[in-house]
């Protein structure tokens, strides 16, 4: 069963603007540390943290949330598999969050999809609960 769904639009540039004005105080406040390796690998910096940040904005929303009752930007982080899927992975309240949200007996996963066109990322994030056994 799905359990929550959130999806968010981020602009690139928006997101270089900030880097540029704010630099490491932006990406320590937002982004893992995994998550900044990342994108100091890629090509563009810019365009690899905003499907981030937009990853982050639609787990908030799937959680019911937003990014208010306690979430931090870092409990949501974004990796990718060896075949290069992301995947999300929670700590903190934003955890504590999908606990509660997941009915006794069933398992939940976090399924995310990111892409971009410049100057756009899009994020997807479903949620979705499956019976134990």
């Amino acid at each position: 069963m799905i359990i929550g769904t959130g999806t968010d639009l981020a602009n690139i540039d928006r997101i270089n603007k900030v880097l540029l004005r704010y630099g490491d105080r932006f990406r320590n406040r937002v982004f893992t540390k995994n998550e900044q390796a990342k994108a100091k690998k890629r090509k563009d910096e810019a365009g690899t943290l905003a499907k981030r940040w937009a990853a982050k904005e639609a787990c908030s929303k799937a959680l019911g949330t937003g990014l208010r009752m306690g979430i931090s930007w870092k409990d949501m982080a974004v990796s990718n598999i060896d075949t290069g899927q992301p995947v999300m992975t929670l700590t903190g309240w934003a955890k504590k969050r999908l606990l509660e949200l997941t009915p006794k007996g069933y398992l939940s996963t976090l399924h995310v999809s990111l892409t971009d066109d410049h100057p756009w990322a899009h994020a997807i994030v479903i949620i979705d609960a499956q019976p134990l056994a």
